[in-house]
């Protein structure tokens, strides 16, 4: 197909199906080389859009689109969005009863089908193999192609072998597609589906709609949730939001605190039943403003477009997951946020999973990378946007102007001095005590445990008296992400000098430390609404706007309980918040909103135009 009639129809496809009117950068050129039969590896942000890249080539090219997806939800929620507008997509596992399938396959061989998406493990069924050289294919794609990596956060073995695919259809273009890989996983990804030779399209990482917060634990448990709630307060009230734990026992005592507090949050965690998990799922995707309170068995397959928030009650396990698990907030490019709280308990976990893992020297010794990187990401006192990109070999501008290090500076200082009375007081004491008892000791305080061991005879006894306990403890977890220091499960919790420790005690190291103030300051509300209302967007007034909105998402959740369908299904926020913007009169008006394809148009242009004429007139008063 020649490349000014691909453009074209790509083009015709992405504002008479999906709705949108123009391209992001680089999908039009990665659509354009699918459709003229090239293979391509994408690397794309979550929220970028990496489904069309395959979807549009797939209805442009003639023959039926294969989609390779790693889990069920994920599928469902393609097909759902497809179906919405009007596209023949299907999808077949485990899910469908024996007549749902036998209707699938009956469509399939009738050519009724124009995407089908199908799991790895289907994929390599002999049968089906089969059928698929009976079957004329548009493309072969392979999404969330990061499982095919050992070293990824999300290994399937099924998929090394999904190779079989292009050589059992070697002229049908191939495109695999993720938002989570470094060095090492993109060149497994190559190298395993044979991508040598194909086109490489790797975007900026970057996801500018997102805020990023990193809390420490140096404080109480109770001032972390405190200051938590405080930010959903601000941020994000009335949104939808995921919130990660490490455990299920974790998972279950803060969904219940939440509750208490009177959120509308859910557990997910594999303790509760397939049947639970699924239930909570639903809710989460077909209600508002619902928290799910999980492990990270949560999410890789969930597509809710309006999560605005992620948070970690606990430090992740690299950077990888830490940027696929937040990357699930704002994929409708809305501001929204990224809060991370950790301890130095939890430093002394993921370091403990590496060491007692049964995995190769070679595994373990990336692992520890990845964990170093992560903890420097989160002890940083420059822009975090700035270390999270070169992490991912991507320059970055040094102040971002959207994370909590760019919009309040911490205070950095020369921490040798800091640094050596710490490790001294490790080694005075016999490296065997928690950092409580530590801190006491230095800043001389009169406990019964410190009079039985004679620690207030120590020299480092009551030396650091001009800093706070809290100011310490974050010390003391700083030099420990640095690797200055590890702490000894097996010794209850002790910490304990490295090889690295010298370097301090010999004033060999320069140091900077984090030096956080005894009360932090709250922070500041410069965003206003999360879902990005702000004066001098619209020719109308910002409450006006927000008034509208209100309106015309009630409206949204009618229509989308009586359709069966998730909110984002209907139309995303993003599309309703251009309705409240400009308020237009007519279809044709409507029509140049982005999310009003032919489809929706016609279903929901004339409902959503009575909406704002009645709001215009008075007769439609906002949900107090």
């Amino acid at each position: 197909m020649e490349s000014c009639e691909a453009r074209r129809q790509a083009r015709e496809v992405l504002a008479q199906v999906f709705g949108y009117h123009s391209f992001r950068p680089p999908q039009e050129e990665i659509i354009e080389h699918l459709i003229a039969g090239g293979s391509a590896l994408v690397l794309m942000p979550t929220g970028g859009g990496k489904s069309l890249c395959y979807q549009i080539p797939a209805l442009v090219r003639p023959g039926m689109g294969l989609v390779i997806s790693p889990l069920i939800a994920l599928m469902q929620d393609q097909v759902n969005a497809l179906r919405a507008n009007g596209v023949r997509a299907a999808f077949l596992n485990s899910t469908l009863s024996a007549a749902e399938a036998r209707r699938v396959w009956a469509a399939l061989y009738a050519g009724q089908i124009d995407i089908l998406y199908v799991s790895p493990e289907r994929a390599l069924m002999e049968g089906f193999q089969q059928v698929l050289q009976e079957v004329p294919l548009s493309l072969i794609a392979i999404d969330e192609a990061h499982c095919i990596s050992q070293w990824g956060h999300d290994f399937r073995p099924e998929y090394v072998q999904l190779a079989q695919l292009r050589q059992l259809c070697p002229q049908t273009p191939l495109v695999a597609l993720t938002a989570t890989a470094d060095v090492a996983t993109r060149q497994d990804i190559i190298r395993y589906l044979e991508l040598e030779e194909a086109r490489h399209f790797i975007t900026s990482f970057d996801r500018p709609n997102i805020r990023y917060y990193v809390q420490a634990q140096s404080a109480s448990q109770t001032e972390i949730r405190r200051r938590f709630i405080s930010f959903v307060h601000e941020r994000h009230p009335q949104d939808a939001g995921i919130i990660y734990c490490l455990s299920r026992k974790d998972v279950e005592k803060t969904c219940q605190w939440l509750r208490d507090l009177g959120f509308n949050a859910w557990p997910y965690h594999a303790g509760l039943s397939a049947e639970e998990r699924a239930a909570n799922q639903e809710r989460f995707l077909q209600e508002e403003a619902v928290l799910m309170v999980a492990t990270v068995a949560f999410g890789m397959g969930v597509d809710k477009p309006n999560v605005r928030f992620v948070a970690h009650f606990n430090l992740p396990s690299s950077l990888e997951a830490y940027y696929q698990e937040t990357g699930r907030a704002g994929r409708d490019g809305l501001p929204s946020s990224a809060w991370l709280s950790y301890s130095l308990s939890d430093i002394a976990l993921r370091q403990n999973f590496i060491e007692q893992s049964e995995a190769p020297e070679q595994q373990k010794r990336i692992e520890r990378r990845k964990l170093r990187a992560l903890l420097g990401f989160c002890e940083t006192t420059t822009c975090r946007r700035q270390a999270l990109l070169e992490y991912f070999g991507e320059e970055a501008p040094d102040h971002c102007q959207n994370c909590d290090n760019c919009l309040e500076p911490p205070r950095a200082v020369d921490g040798l001095t800091y640094a050596q009375k710490a490790l001294s007081c490790v080694y005075r004491t016999g490296q065997m005590y928690g950092v409580g008892h530590l801190v006491d000791i230095l800043r001389g305080a009169k406990t019964s445990k410190i009079s039985e061991k004679h620690h207030d005879e120590l020299s480092t006894y009551a030396i650091g008296r001009d800093l706070s306990a809290s100011q310490w403890h974050s010390i003391f977890r700083q030099l420990t992400a640095a690797g200055y220091l590890r702490v000894d499960l097996a010794g209850y919790g002790g910490l304990k000098l490295t090889k690295r420790s010298r370097e301090i005690l010999t004033g060999a190291a320069a140091v900077s430390l984090r030096l956080e103030s005894e009360a932090p300051k709250e922070r500041k509300k410069r965003m206003g609404a999360s879902v990005g209302i702000r004066e001098g967007d619209s020719e109308w007034p910002a409450d006006q706007v927000s008034q509208l909105l209100a309106l015309l998402r009630q409206k949204r959740m009618q229509l989308a309980r009586e359709a069966h369908l998730p909110p984002y299904l209907v139309l995303h926020d993003a599309t309703l918040l251009a309705l409240a913007q400009g308020r237009p009169h007519s279809l044709e008006e409507v029509a140049q909103i982005s999310g009003f394809g032919a489809v929706k148009l016609r279903q929901y242009g004339p409902i959503m135009l009575k909406v704002i004429r009645d709001f215009e007139e008075g007769t439609l008063l906002a949900p107090s």
